[in-house]
């Protein structure tokens, strides 16, 4: 049964503002392993890419849980890769099964989250 959908647009250039401004911005946004990908990133733009994914990522996910950034905080969801390089949340306070779609398109970024529980 569906609990929850989230849906969040995010523009990667005024994340990449926020990471030129600051560069703990993504210390703020990234747990410790997800910010060991990004700094095994050589490319920019990549990098970019990846910070504004799980920004994103995350905010769809507060938004399915009906709380939004605040109650939850960044640190408290994970977004890894799989195998495959498929993009899945590997760490959340949701106890039931979760699934993400992440989609870049020239500076926009969109996110997906579908949380779900058995019936």
């Amino acid at each position: 049964m569906i609990i929850g959908h989230g849906i969040d647009l995010q523009e990667m250039s005024s994340v990449e503002r926020a990471y030129q401004r600051n560069k703990g911005f993504a210390k703020r946004v990234l747990t410790e392993n997800e910010l060991r990908v990004f700094e095994g990133i050589s490319s920019h733009k990549r990098q970019i890419e990846f910070l504004a994914g799980r920004w994103s990522g995350k905010e769809a996910f507060s938004k399915a849980m009906g709380t939004g950034i605040g109650e939850l905080g960044f640190q408290d969801i994970e977004i890894l890769n799989n195998e495959k390089g498929a993009p899945q949340v590997t760490r959340s306070p949701f106890e039931g099964r979760v699934l993400i779609s992440l989609s870049h398109s020239g500076n926009f970024v969109q996110a997906s989250i579908i949380l779900e529980e058995d019936a």
